[in-house]
């Protein structure tokens, strides 16, 4: 009977409370990784030499860095050339920047698996270089990169407990201070993982409906 009250009155209402600061962090940060991690892949198949470099750099630096030590330079880092950011800020910048790095190697291959004869096509058409990116390559490229970006998404869910390493309390930030105050660390974190169990098994349904919806008949391999 203590233990349900216990869980009632102080496990229940801080989860909620840190569960809601993680939807708030996974939201915005999917979303920005996504469409940067969409132009750095064009970028990287379709940009200008200086342009591609950069942002191969770029790949490069936020795959090869943990992200953990993204989100110290980004919250504890910065501050020392006089730019503070919350906790909060510095988080979704972290997950959105090293998302995008992986997004982009998702987008990049779909678009390097596109024929080149629909590219010569639509120039013979008059398609400007953009035009024809935007409105004929990357449509397709986006339905074939769409289960890898669907996968980086539910790596993001994952992830986002790291938030609590810069002081950003959201789900596993609130468990470890229960957790520490208490010393059920068992009972806490089973609960802990049951919500990003649920977290991503949403996502996942979210996301089959979604690749679902964009599969065009006859260009796409159904699974007998």
């Amino acid at each position: 009977m203590e233990e349900w009250l216990y869980i009632q009155t102080e496990v229940y209402p801080a989860l909620m409370k840190g569960f809601w600061v993680s939807l708030q962090l996974i939201l915005p940060s999917s979303i920005l990784g996504l469409f940067i991690g969409i132009m750095i892949g064009v970028l990287r198949v379709y940009g200008s030499r200086p342009a591609m470099a950069a942002a191969n750099t770029y790949v490069a630096l936020f795959r090869g860095v943990p992200l953990v030590v993204q989100l110290f330079i980004w919250y504890f880092g910065l501050p020392y050339i006089k730019i503070y950011l919350s906790p909060f800020i510095a988080a979704v910048l972290g997950f959105s920047l090293c998302s995008g790095a992986y997004h982009s190697e998702y987008v990049r291959g779909a678009l390097l698996s596109i024929r080149r004869g629909q590219m010569l096509a639509a120039q013979s058409l008059g398609f400007t270089k953009v035009q024809m990116i935007f409105s004929i390559i990357l449509p397709q490229a986006i339905r074939r990169a769409l289960p890898g970006c669907g996968n980086e998404i539910i790596y993001l869910i994952k992830y986002s407990s790291l938030a609590y390493m810069i002081t950003c309390i959201e789900l596993t930030g609130q468990g470890k201070i229960l957790a520490s105050n208490s010393f059920k660390y068992t009972e806490i974190f089973l609960i802990i993982g049951a919500c990003y169990l649920a977290m991503t098994s949403v996502a996942s349904l979210v996301l089959n409906r979604v690749e679902d919806r964009l599969r065009l008949p006859g260009f796409e391999h159904h699974r007998i």
